[in-house]
């Protein structure tokens, strides 16, 4: 059994800039090397790693002398657009200087929060701490169940008949349902009430082992006719196979109260 963790939800939506513009906000880097001007302008290294790595999913040292010349070449049109005469008036523009405000306040809010989680590192405490709250929070009980997913209430209720009737209900799922069990004979396997939704989960727990639903059941998807196969209590994940996750869990919430923190003290 895997048990859902959630990540606390910082409430800030980092800005991802535009490459180019980002590159540029930049200039030269402390010793970092021109690797080539345009109309004056010096387009250093540290801007073009920085490119690279944005247009590029690898690590630099993979990056073969082809590409980088391309590459190379691309951020060199950029800075031949952005150096035109007519650049300089598009910067007055109201709505490109607020493209470019957002865009290097995005980038450097990004960068304020890289820093904040590497000076903020999770401690084994906090982690084990996190596991024991989550898992004590799981669902108790997982269930393993079939159902037959249709359009109207009619066409379940007919199902219904034709179950008590004496029919296959895995028969009737693979020639009857529209969800995706269909072919498997409506076999949803193991899982956990908070894994599906309300109407579909309630339904579930109250029903007995091997007892399929005297009603149909609505959801948001359709119509169902629900099976409890059996019932099991859940099984908590050990540390290791969740511990990426707590890690994640406790950071955002660490950064979420910074945040708040923040916008106490903020004019």
């Amino acid at each position: 059994m895997i048990l859902k963790f959630y990540p606390a939800k910082a409430r800030i939506r980092l800005i991802t800039a535009t490459i180019g513009i980002v590159c540029l906000m930049f200039g030269v880097q402390s010793g970092a090397e021109t690797v080539t001007t345009v109309n004056g302008e010096a387009i250093d290294s540290s801007v073009l790693d920085v490119y690279m790595q944005n247009r590029i999913d690898k690590p630099l040292d993979q990056i073969t002398p082809d590409e980088r010349e391309t590459l190379t070449s691309e951020l060199a049109d950029i800075y031949l657009l952005s150096t035109q005469d007519s650049a300089a008036d598009l910067e007055k523009d109201p709505q490109v200087a607020a493209q470019i405000e957002l865009q290097k306040r995005g980038v450097l809010a990004q960068a304020v929060a890289t820093r904040f989680f590497a000076e903020n590192q999770v401690s084994e405490e906090e982690i084990r701490a996190e596991y024991s709250e989550q898992v004590k929070l799981a669902p108790p009980l997982q269930f393993k169940a079939r159902h037959i997913l249709v359009t109207t209430q009619a066409a379940a209720a007919e199902i219904i008949k034709q179950l008590d009737e004496g029919a296959d209900f895995e028969e009737l799922a693979k020639e009857k349902s529209t969800g995706p069990s269909a072919p498997n004979g409506g076999d949803l396997g193991w899982f956990s009430p908070n894994q599906m939704v309300t109407p579909f989960s309630d339904t579930v727990a109250a029903l007995e082992n091997g007892e399929y639903t005297s009603a149909p059941v609505q959801t948001e998807f359709g119509w169902h006719v629900i099976m409890r196969e059996d019932v099991r209590e859940t099984e908590a994940p050990t540390l290791d196979s969740v511990r990426d996750a707590i890690i994640q869990s406790v950071q955002q919430r660490k950064f979420q109260e910074h945040l708040e923190s923040l916008r106490a003290s903020a004019e």
